[in-house]
């Protein structure tokens, strides 16, 4: 919506796709259950998927979302393929996610776990979630945020990375990055006169849309028509989202995936396999195959074999 005439109906068309999802997820048989986890001083959106049957407890898959997917994305990512195996899946909406981004205006957090750990408190409870085999998958930028989420919370028994992601901030093209400094006031004023002149309408939408996730008020310039004229805040985010200090205190198993032709993230899969501490598994998704690219767009049935195999093999008993 923000590339359109009409960029303040970003919310609408969001809760329009939003009715759609919960439609779906309540013809699903059995009926996904919807539920409200405490996160600060609002609640995060779950929909928990069990396979048909007897109640009785299974390994659980939490599947993350990254910068700008949908929850209609954890369904062909995940969701499938874990019903298939007879698991349970929940999806969620996170801080800079969904209802939390498009409704509640609240922006990404540097402090994944604060996200993940209440889930797998709720997780816990229920009698058909086998609670030593909870484990977590992160798609885009989300293998940055499941990274950040193990290395403090201990009770996750897999992590999948998709891609390894140590620093989403570099994700941004190198000029961008070049304009943000330790000052303030002079970033914003050479990013005010002297870059939004430039910007074309695609890079302007491109802006507008990269930084609405990282900050309130750049989400409701954009939603104004107007390209942030603060873009020093939401760097910061961006940039304290960076976890190369802390991925080796992650110890659950951990299947870092990568992808030839990988975008946003070149060079970081490998880079977070080998800060790794614990078991762990590298694998390319290779163009041979026809997986190539963030995220194997062309192959996502692939990529869920791939992933939801070193899962069992992790989690069997």
């Amino acid at each position: 919506m923000l590339g359109t005439d009409h960029p303040g109906d970003e919310e609408a068309v969001y809760l329009a796709g939003r009715k759609a999802w919960d439609t779906f997820t309540q013809l699903c048989s059995p009926a996904a259950v919807r539920a409200k986890v405490p996160y600060g001083r609002t609640h995060l959106p779950v929909w928990f998927f069990r396979p048909d049957g007897p109640a009785v407890p299974r390994p659980t898959v939490i599947l993350t979302n990254g910068s700008d997917g949908q929850n209609v994305d954890m369904w062909t990512y995940g969701v499938a393929a874990a019903l298939g195996r007879g698991w349970n899946a929940l999806v969620h909406d996170g801080p800079g996610q969904g209802q939390l981004l498009f409704v509640e205006e609240i922006p990404f957090t540097t402090r994944w776990e604060k996200v993940v750990s209440p889930i797998v408190d709720w997780l816990e409870e229920r009698k058909d979630v086998d609670s030593g085999r909870i484990a977590i998958t992160g798609l885009s930028m989300g293998g940055n945020l499941v990274a950040r989420a193990a290395a403090f919370e201990h009770r996750l028994a897999a992590v999948a990375c998709q891609p390894g992601c140590v620093s989403p901030w570099l994700g941004f093209d190198a000029e961008l990055r070049a304009v943000v400094t330790p000052d303030k006031e002079e970033t914003n004023r050479v990013w005010n006169e002297e870059v939004v002149p430039e910007l074309t309408p695609e890079l302007a939408f491109t802006v507008k849309k990269r930084f609405e996730i990282f900050d309130r008020q750049a989400l409701r310039q954009a939603r104004e028509g107007v390209v942030l004229t603060d873009i020093w805040t939401p760097a910061q985010v961006a940039m304290g989202l960076d976890i190369t200090a802390v991925v080796g205190r992650i110890k659950a198993p951990t299947l870092v995936v990568d992808y030839d032709f990988e975008l946003f993230y070149p060079g970081q899969p490998q880079q977070m396999y080998d800060l790794l501490r614990t078991r762990r598994e590298y694998v390319k998704m290779t163009e041979a195959t026809g997986a190539q690219l963030h995220c194997s767009p062309m192959a996502p049935q692939q990529h869920c074999d791939v992933v939801f195999d070193w899962l069992a093999d992790v989690l069997r008993r």
